[in-house]
């Protein structure tokens, strides 16, 4: 059974998951650790639970969902994986930062691997399906565990609200077609774990979400 641990880190308050199963291996999802501190944080955590990362990840490449890409890449010798047409997002992140007055503690390594829709993401005895889900950005990837019943979705739908589409490659159109034809399909059980915030589910957003009303 996958299990799926959350650490909020940096100035914007991402949501960095990690998500595990019984052989102890786990994927590192949107790494957000800005700080030394934060970056302890995450590697302590992952140790303390004697858990082996296998797989790193990014749902999209906003500046705050990577800051810890290349310390997760350096620590634990993984390649980064990505959709292709996060690409020229991924590469816009230093003058992104520049533009908000934050320094960029590493730059993230290029990918080493790209994610295309439907793609199964295989770890340990656990398997997540890749879905299509832009609007936030161009090309956002949420992964989906049918046998666990949760979602990691990035930025694309949060408790009681959506993903801010005024970034360059944001469309509330797509956005609003994303989560309605990709994320409500799944089910009202559906656990949602977003980049932000609390966690909700598919049935709660369908009922009290007035973005999506």
């Amino acid at each position: 059974m996958a299990v799926v641990a959350k650490l909020t880190f940096n100035p914007f308050q991402e949501n960095t998951y990690i998500v595990s199963d019984e052989t102890g291996e786990c994927i590192i999802f949107d790494p957000g650790c800005y700080t030394e501190k934060e970056r302890e944080e995450l590697k302590n955590f992952i140790s303390e639970n004697e858990w082996t990362p296998v797989r790193l990840i990014n749902t999209h490449c906003h500046l705050d969902h990577i800051f810890g890409n290349a310390f997760v890449a350096e620590t634990y010798g993984l390649e980064l994986e990505i959709h292709r047409g996060e690409l020229p997002v991924l590469e816009s992140v230093p003058q992104v930062c520049q533009m908000y007055g934050i320094q960029l503690p590493q730059s993230s390594p290029a990918p080493g691997k790209f994610i295309e829709t439907g793609d199964t993401i295989l770890f340990g005895n656990t398997s997540l399906k890749a879905l299509f889900t832009p609007g936030h950005s161009p090309a956002s990837l949420s992964f989906y565990c049918e046998a666990d019943q949760f979602i990691i979705a990035g930025d694309v739908l949060f408790y009681q609200s959506i993903g801010r589409t005024d970034l360059p490659g944001g469309d509330m159109a797509t956005l609003l077609g994303s989560i309605k034809d990709q994320l409500f399909p799944l089910g009202d059980g559906v656990a949602v774990h977003p980049g932000h915030g609390p966690d909700t589910s598919i049935g709660y957003e369908k009922k009290h979400n007035l973005f999506l009303q």
